[in-house]
């Protein structure tokens, strides 16, 4: 995104009368780490993110795949809105309310294919939350972790689930959900729900991609990437510092 389009974003942020911004976490606002848990929003993204909360007719959400309590943890300290595990809890006014029913039983099948794959890769892991199952190799050695992340796939893919369920190819990570969850399916609720004038939306990763390509034809929209790559977004940034700046500039 070059200062001209930046000029002019910050513009009809300001010029708004209802204005959206979404924001994922990881990759977005915070490096990604080793260790998930050890991520931090800085002192002055806290602040930033306060003012962006306290502008009048304002929304403003963490859209992220983590889970609840993960999420809710790094945020307890802040009153914002919450989109967690792309898309099917969200937390609005401190209240989460889930967005669909599962039972779950889908995970049986899944678990002994993502242990299989752990066992054959060291420093991978797996990770359970409410509504999906993710394997990640963050932590491994990156051609080993890479190679095995391609076998996976083609084993889930296999399955006699591979109809109903979602297999997500992120950023050293392999996520397995119901075809009912999804960022863009999450957007699409707050968008038609509301009237709004001026929408935001960043984010770095595959995940994010149906939330770009749902704002792809909406005029009222700047979505942006973080980092390289092939995306639905309109426009990229390079960093996270990009991202930073930007927010700062338009809670200034």
């Amino acid at each position: 995104m070059d200062n001209f389009i930046a000029a002019g974003l910050i513009e009809k942020y300001r010029n708004a009368d209802s204005r959206l911004v979404l924001l994922d976490y990881d990759g977005t606002l915070v490096d990604y780490t080793p260790v998930p848990d050890t991520t931090r929003l800085t002192n002055p993204l806290f602040d930033i993110l306060l003012k962006l909360i306290e502008t009048p007719r304002t929304e403003v959400y963490i859209i992220t795949g983590r889970g609840k309590h993960e999420i809710d943890k790094i945020f307890a300290h802040i009153p914002i809105s919450i989109i967690a595990e792309h898309g099917v809890i969200i937390k609005e006014r401190g209240i989460w309310k889930n967005q669909i029913s599962n039972d779950g039983l889908w995970k049986e099948t899944i678990f002994p294919i993502l242990n299989q794959i752990t066992s054959k890769c060291p420093d991978s892991f797996v990770e359970e939350k409410l509504f999906s199952l993710a394997w990640h190799y963050r932590n491994a050695e990156s051609r080993s972790g890479y190679n095995c992340s391609r076998e996976l796939i083609r084993l889930l893919e296999k399955t006699g689930h591979s109809d109903d369920l979602k297999i997500l190819d992120g950023n050293k990570v392999v996520e397995v959900m119901t075809k009912e969850v999804g960022k863009g399916k999450a957007v699409k609720k707050l968008f038609e729900q509301n009237n709004f004038d001026f929408i935001l939306a960043i984010g770095d990763d595959a995940t994010d991609e149906e939330m770009f390509e749902y704002f792809l034809h909406k005029t009222r929209a700047y979505t942006i990437k973080v980092g390289n790559g092939d995306t639905f977004a309109k426009y990229k940034f390079e960093s996270i510092n990009d991202v930073v700046l930007l927010l700062k500039q338009i809670s200034g």
